[in-house]
């Protein structure tokens, strides 16, 4: 077994970014059922600060388990998030969007690059980035340099996120460990503790959130969009999960996140049906 010496890279960490506001953000992110920190993070961002609990525990990678996150927190509302990750030997991001298949980029510890080129282009262009600018920037992360690290190409890739208003906390460092980030936004005065749903006063907490961001999407919205999008979520989290549950291993991401969307779909069509609207 390598020791910490021989590690080649950071200890495995992660951090997800939303594209709304921390109000809109915290009823999802209960349901994953996983402690976190979560706080603005910009323009219209929000970044979502885990404890790592799975990777940590050595059951599952880094990467597996936020992808799922992310996949989960994507359907169950009508905003992108993004996963950046991180472990011993590699780096790289996740995006995902509503029921499209998630779209993501990796890097080796030393920072070579491991994926398609078009991934990048398909990354700016759901995130509205500018097609000539901002593309020819990332492209260059795809490319050799010798003397840029994994750290180096997630640094870059902020730096291009910033022109659509993703602004990181100080104190949250893409590299830093899980225990070192949970640490540096609890020290933030803004910073709101997210953990899993079933206190008495969710329903409380759940009529403080700012509903507008969501409109007639959210379940407690009881309309033909909420209902649609409920329904729609049942459906893709029966197979997530199974498919999950079948493998043997890596699979624990999928199982949250099917656990997930047949939890958000359920709440809102039972909200629909004991809550009729005329």
């Amino acid at each position: 077994m390598p020791t910490e010496a021989a590690r080649t890279g950071p200890a495995p960490g992660a951090l997800l970014l939303c594209r709304a506001a921390p109000a809109s953000v915290a009823p999802v992110a209960q349901l994953l059922r996983e402690p976190m920190r979560l706080m603005r993070a910009g323009d219209a961002w929000s970044v979502l600060v885990p404890g790592g609990g799975p990777w940590r525990d050595g059951t599952e990678p880094v990467d597996r388990v936020v992808t799922g996150w992310a996949t989960a927190l994507a359907v169950g509302a009508p905003w992108p998030v993004l996963a950046l990750w991180w472990d011993t030997d590699h780096a790289g991001f996740t995006l995902a969007s509503g029921f499209r298949r998630p779209v993501g980029f990796v890097w080796l510890a030393g920072g070579v690059p491991v994926g398609e080129t078009e991934a990048l282009h398909t990354f700016a262009a759901r995130l509205g980035l500018d097609p000539v600018l901002d593309v020819q920037t990332l492209e260059a992360l795809a490319e050799p340099d010798s003397e840029a690290d994994a750290g180096t190409r997630l640094r870059g890739l902020l730096a291009v996120l910033a022109r659509v208003g993703v602004a990181l906390p100080a104190g949250l460092v893409p590299g830093d460990p899980a225990e070192r980030l949970l640490e540096a936004a609890a020290r933030m005065p803004d910073g709101l503790a997210v953990e899993g749903p079933g206190r008495r006063d969710a329903v409380a907490e759940r009529d403080t959130v700012d509903h507008g961001s969501l409109g007639p999407w959210a379940p407690w919205a009881g309309g033909p969009g909420a209902r649609a999008l409920a329904l729609a979520q049942v459906v893709a989290g029966v197979p997530l999960l199974s498919w999950g549950l079948r493998r043997r291993s890596g699979g624990w991401g999928w199982v949250t996140a099917g656990t997930l969307l047949l939890a958000h779909g359920a709440l809102g069509l039972a909200y629909a049906f004991t809550h009729p609207r005329d």
